[in-house]
């Protein structure tokens, strides 16, 4: 009677999908399957997962798991550090070989390294369209600006073209016990605060049907997505974030249509952030320009009062507010908006952009760690690849630019009566109710003391 093969572990992270998924399908045809995913609070440190993505890990789980079952993989959920935990159940189940996919953000690289001088690791691509190190310039070196990264990603593609999910899988008949879901509390319950994230389906199928229903509005996408109203959007960014469905995925059922070249650059730019963390693992916490190290960020209880205002969307600023609360309520906020928000905090409070990032870290379902670190240092302008920092933007002039007044009806109930005219500056405009909050600084006042502060910097 021939022996029966050792079983294979797949370690799952933020790639919960079934169809093209590299590490599944190689440990799927080694022999009996088991997963797991580790809930690892330790290694992260400060990044680890925030509280709108811990809600969406729980769905996106309970998805994953269902999945699984379906097909004889049992999912072996464990919390602690990820390396020591996938060891402690590879060596529980007998796993020779344990395949992921690589990841690059600084603690997942030191949790893969510390796991593959235990166990044989295998590591595949796959949560990229393109792997950071293999995009190189011509001398052979890495790109820090994202124009000239782009070009030469481009020169890669198409990726691969996606696999399915593989037909039949052999999962164990056996494997070690793990954690109840519902024992690792991901969801609020006093109070819960994620009734408005009704809207979101978490999971690999929710995932094809976000692509399905953006692939026929693709068209018009690089117009439609500055407009806050009409929310041009794809919303795949959460699913993405978790891998829900991969890059090559996206990029295949895209590509070739009308509209499609500026929906691609922005998936792109997904790939040159996790290449810019890569070089920089310590980007979410440094400059990435030393020049702004000195740069006077107002700090103490006037600082924190203000802080404290834009959370809450109540700055006196309607396109800032508006999305400030959208983020609040839904766990997301429109692109657009998050580069206005983003410039208010850091250029008229002129407060870290670092503590922005933080709460855009624990309240945002599509926080990305790349993504969140160097969009913030775009805006911020202290980025190797930044906006300037004297480029300072106008909320109320955006506001009306972009066509947000329905947006701020939505978002800002307050302020629902206002014409058009009046809605993006109420308070210029002599319209603004009693209720709503005064702007906590002038436009041209906060201008030109955040240009004050970057002359000190200099």
């Amino acid at each position: 009677m021939a022996d029966t093969p050792n079983p294979v572990l797949v370690w799952f992270r933020q790639d919960l999908r079934l169809a093209d998924q590299p590490a599944l399908r190689a440990a799927a045809e080694e022999g009996p399957v088991i997963a797991c995913y580790i809930l690892d609070d330790d290694g992260p440190g400060d990044w680890r997962i925030g509280g709108a993505q811990r809600w969406w890990l729980h769905h996106s789980l309970t998805a994953l798991d269902h999945a699984l079952k379906e097909r004889g993989v049992p999912l072996v959920l464990r919390r602690g550090r990820a390396a020591d935990e996938v060891a402690r159940l590879a060596g529980e189940a007998g796993v020779k070989r344990v395949h992921c996919l690589t990841h690059y953000e600084p603690w997942w690289k030191a949790a893969e390294d510390a796991l593959a001088e235990r166990v044989e690791l295998i590591r595949h691509p796959g949560y990229l369209l393109a792997e950071p190190e293999s995009v190189r310039t011509g001398s052979g070196g890495r790109f820090r600006i994202f124009t000239p990264f782009w070009r030469a990603l481009q020169q890669r593609m198409p990726p691969e073209k996606p696999r399915p999910a593989p037909r039949a899988l052999h999962g164990a008949k056996r494997a070690p016990k793990g954690d109840r879901l519902a024992s690792w509390a991901l969801l609020p319950t006093r109070p819960d605060w994620a009734k408005g994230f009704a809207d979101w389906t978490p999971g690999e199928e929710g995932a094809a049907a976000a692509l399905e229903a953006f692939v026929d509005r693709v068209g018009p996408y690089d117009h439609d997505r500055n407009l806050p109203a009409i929310e041009g959007s794809t919303r795949l960014s959460p699913h993405l974030q978790m891998g829900e469905i991969s890059p090559a995925a996206v990029w295949h059922a895209v590509a070739g249509r009308t509209g499609a070249p500026a929906f691609l650059r922005e998936i792109g730019w997904r790939d040159f952030t996790s290449n810019l963390i890569d070089q920089r693992p310590d980007y979410a916490d440094a400059n990435g320009r030393e020049a702004f190290d000195s740069l006077p960020w107002r700090r103490g209880k006037a600082a924190d009062d203000d802080f404290d205002a834009w959370t809450k969307g109540r700055t006196g600023y309607p396109i800032v507010d508006a999305g400030m609360r959208q983020l609040w309520t839904t766990g997301w906020m429109h692109n657009r908006v998050r580069m206005i928000a983003a410039s208010f905090l850091i250029k008229h409070l002129l407060i870290d952009w670092r503590r922005g990032e933080r709460w855009f870290w624990d309240t945002l379902v599509d926080a990305d760690f790349g993504n969140n670190s160097v969009n913030w240092q775009w805006v911020s302008g202290t980025g190797v690849d930044s906006s300037p920092f004297g480029r300072i933007m106008a909320p109320l002039v955006q506001s009306a630019k972009f066509d947000a007044a329905d947006y701020i009806r939505q978002w800002v109930p307050e302020l629902a009566k206002l014409d058009d005219a009046s809605i993006h500056d109420p308070h210029g405009n002599g319209m603004a109710p009693e209720e709503y909050s005064a702007p906590l600084i002038g436009h041209r006042e906060g201008r030109e003391r955040a240009l004050a502060a970057m002359a000190k910097a200099r």
